[in-house]
């Protein structure tokens, strides 16, 4: 932990950053009146009569799930509704890892533009390199695909082939290659001395390996800095899109007193 040190915070508020998902409810709730369940009457009435009188048939789910994310957004700017894909996503984001090639892309003229592999990674492995333009995956055009869409198709089971067509600069046809799909790590904080008497630590988001991430960062720098130059610490929350509230208070609690 963070002790006898002087901390700057860079960036918002953990508070703010934070976020708390509820799978269960602790306690039964009380009923609702009876007024109110008049107004859900009301509710099914008016679902009936938009599902069988509106000009185009619309998507039940859709209806309910925009009724219920209503409800949830008129309470605060901050509660939402997350329907099962949406809630998959985002453990797969506050889990740190997941299946992949392990590349960063972007979208560049309809295509999805390699940014760069991470070192180590199936994709790193198998060739690819930054500045590459996947023009298909597994046979399919990446054109007209949603940059996420195409993100989405080369995750998957780990240890599952993903075949990606290459286009790269010098070279004449595209290129083909397999990549075997495998657990990629995604880094919660990163660190570094900064003058050899600072120690910065950045904290990408808070995930499951936020906590011990930290703790690891602040061990390194305590080894690389002698504690009689070590002035202190700066904790870097930019850009910081946020995540597990319980990491968060978990980063709160190593790093004040």
């Amino acid at each position: 932990m963070i002790r006898r040190a002087s901390l700057v915070l860079v960036g918002a508020l953990m508070g703010a950053t934070a976020m708390s998902v509820i799978y269960s409810a602790v306690a039964p709730a009380e009923a609702a009146g009876t007024s109110t369940y008049k107004e859900l009457s009301i509710f099914g009435d008016v679902f009936e009569r938009v599902r069988a009188q509106y000009v185009t048939p619309p998507q039940e789910d859709k209806l309910i799930e925009a009724a219920i994310n209503g409800m949830l957004t008129s309470l605060d700017p901050h509660s939402s509704y997350m329907n099962a894909k949406d809630a998959e996503d985002m453990r797969t984001q506050t889990k740190g890892e997941f299946g992949g090639l392990g590349i960063e892309v972007t979208m560049d003229n309809d295509l999805v533009k390699v940014i760069t592999p991470i070192d180590d990674t199936p994709a790193a492995k198998a060739g690819v390199l930054a500045g590459d333009y996947i023009t298909a995956i597994d046979g399919q055009s990446v054109r007209g695909l949603k940059l996420e869409d195409a993100v989405n198709k080369m995750k998957g089971e780990v240890k599952t082939p993903v075949k990606l067509t290459l286009m790269r600069k010098g070279v004449d046809k595209p290129i083909e290659i397999t990549v075997v799909r495998d657990v990629i790590a995604i880094a919660a904080v990163k660190s570094r001395e900064e003058g050899g008497d600072v120690g910065y630590i950045r904290i990408i988001s808070f995930t499951e390996k936020t906590t011990p991430d930290l703790e690891a960062a602040i061990a390194k720098i305590k080894k690389d800095i002698p504690a009689d130059k070590l002035k202190g610490y700066v904790l870097d929350l930019r850009l910081n899109p946020g995540g597990l509230l319980d990491q968060a208070i978990n980063v709160a609690d190593d790093v004040l007193e």
